[in-house]
């Protein structure tokens, strides 16, 4: 994702799960949305001045695995995860001579990647804030990071040193990564506590929608945050919107990745829609009609760059509007803006065009569409 600040944060206590009836509150508009299906989730949290929405998000959606399995409400640390993609990235990015990209962003397969290979910790056990810390602001750290890299580039011939540098830099902002832990009374590693908490990263698919390649084939989608080069699943839109609603209604979460850049967008007003008349002064305020989407249209504004993959969500549950529209509730990652508490409603239309991928569990699947999988 390439992320965009926001002016409103807020910072939220953990506090156990969610449901609908927390987020559908006196609505300022005229869409008088009603709660078809939900999912059990965490509470909202703020990503601060950072670019880990992926991480937010993603955590956020294996939260809901979480309870889905038994486990009860868990606060896993975003930070945990960002720490060991940042030297995974700084790895790729050195080792490529610079012709990679090192940012703030990755996406969800790259945390499930992390819980594969290193496990997860509670929040409690790493919050990834130094004391005295009152949010995440990761702005100083990263430019320094970039600079050092950059600086490592220059030499002709590489030392052992410079993987260790930047351990040490990143431990300085964000202290060090637990090896060990005590957690309700009981010791775990990363390992084990990820294993405890059922969490599996073979369990999980990154499926996308484009046409230049073959539907029901796995490519490596061209976006620059995929620098892990990781495989989606190519199908059809149609197959994509069935998968999130099947998910749904038999009580899986998605974790979703898009574009936000529309005027149809606002975690103001709490909704992502995509109007005939985006001009129209009552936007906001009664539903309207939307644009009829295409796979034509979607892979036309992908290759232009009108659909960019800007941030990622948790998509927790489906509802509809007065007039029986269908919206997807969905768990944002900038504080609890607006009066859904930090909640967008998504039309059918708005996930349509501007969905790049999506993350869920395989048995989320619908047996017709996996068997097209193989």
């Amino acid at each position: 994702m390439r992320f965009k600040f926001i002016k409103i944060i807020a910072l939220v206590v953990f506090s156990g799960s969610v449901s609908q009836a927390q987020v559908e509150m006196k609505s300022p508009n005229s869409y008088g949305f009603k709660s078809v299906k939900t999912i059990s989730c965490t509470p909202v949290k703020s990503q601060d001045r950072t670019g880990t929405c992926w991480s937010f998000a993603t955590s956020s959606f294996l939260e809901s695995e979480a309870i889905r399995m038994g486990h009860g409400p868990q606060d896993f640390s975003e930070m945990y995860v960002v720490r060991n993609v940042y030297k995974d990235k700084a790895r790729n990015y050195v080792m490529r001579q610079g012709k990679a990209n090192f940012s703030q962003g990755s996406l969800s397969h790259d945390l499930i990647r992390v819980i594969g290979d290193h496990g997860m910790v509670p929040e409690s056990i790493y919050s990834g804030k130094l004391e005295g810390d009152q949010k995440h602001d990761h702005s100083e750290m990263a430019a320094v990071l970039k600079g050092m890299l950059d600086g490592v580039l220059k030499q002709k011939r590489l030392s052992k040193k410079w993987m260790k540098a930047f351990d040490a830099v990143v431990d300085t902002y964000l202290g060090e990564s637990p090896q060990e832990f005590t957690y309700e009374g009981k010791k775990y590693s990363a390992n084990s506590y990820a294993k405890k908490m059922g969490l599996d990263a073979d369990n999980y698919v990154n499926i996308t929608s484009f046409t230049h390649h073959p539907f029901y084939k796995n490519f490596v989608l061209e976006i620059p945050d995929n620098y892990s080069n990781g495989s989606f699943y190519n199908l059809p839109i149609e197959d994509v919107q069935a998968i999130v609603e099947n998910a749904i209604n038999q009580g899986y979460s998605v974790a979703w990745d898009g574009d936000v850049s529309e005027k149809g967008f606002s975690s103001k007003e709490g909704m992502a829609i995509v109007p005939e008349d985006v001009e129209r002064e009552d936007l906001f305020i009664n539903p309207g009609k939307e644009k009829m989407i295409t796979q034509e249209l979607r892979q036309e504004q992908f290759e232009s760059y009108s659909t960019t993959d800007d941030h990622l969500m948790h998509l927790t549950g489906i509802s509809k509007d007065k007039k029986g529209t269908k919206y997807f509730l969905i768990k944002n990652s900038w504080g609890e803006v607006s009066e859904y508490k930090g909640y967008l409603y998504m039309s059918e239309s708005y996930l349509q065009l501007k969905t790049v991928a999506i993350l869920v569990h395989k048995d989320a699947i619908p047996a017709r569409i996996k068997n097209k999988m193989k």
